[in-house]
């Protein structure tokens, strides 16, 4: 059975961050949508673990901490560890995409052109997170 997610969305591009929930809207669906600025803002949020995500979104290129180093410092935290972490990015960058995964995330997906494809995008990673047991748990 899926379930509403509370999503923790990194992103410091509005556009981003507008489109993000618009594809929410778009596909009917009433996750909890958490936004954080840049990785440094999200650290905050996570920290003060008010709402603990059952996911997070997020791009790499981001002022003050950039999604890699983000990555490093959740990943590296016994209690935040085991949030899974989708990259949504320009970046196909295969190193960015190895380091990335070599860090722990659970997917990575490239922000595609047209705004059909990354409402299918989003849709499909939704979906999954929202029916995995580790979420229901």
């Amino acid at each position: 059975m899926a379930k509403s997610l509370n999503i923790l969305l990194i992103e410091d591009d509005i556009i981003e961050v507008m489109k993000f929930n618009r594809v929410l809207k778009t596909l009917g669906l009433n996750h909890k949508i958490i936004e954080a600025n840049n990785g440094e803002e999200a650290l905050s949020i996570l920290k003060d673990k008010e709402i603990i995500p059952d996911v997070i979104f997020l791009d790499l290129n981001m002022p003050k901490i950039n999604g890699i180093e983000f990555l490093q410092i959740l990943k590296a935290d016994d209690y935040l560890k085991y949030i899974p972490a989708i990259i949504l990015t320009t970046s196909n960058n295969h190193k960015d995409v190895l380091e990335c995964y070599k860090i722990g995330i659970a997917g990575y997906v490239l922000k595609p052109l047209k705004y059909d494809d990354y409402v299918e995008r989003i849709r499909k990673m939704l979906e999954y997170w929202s029916a995995n047991e580790l979420i229901s748990q």
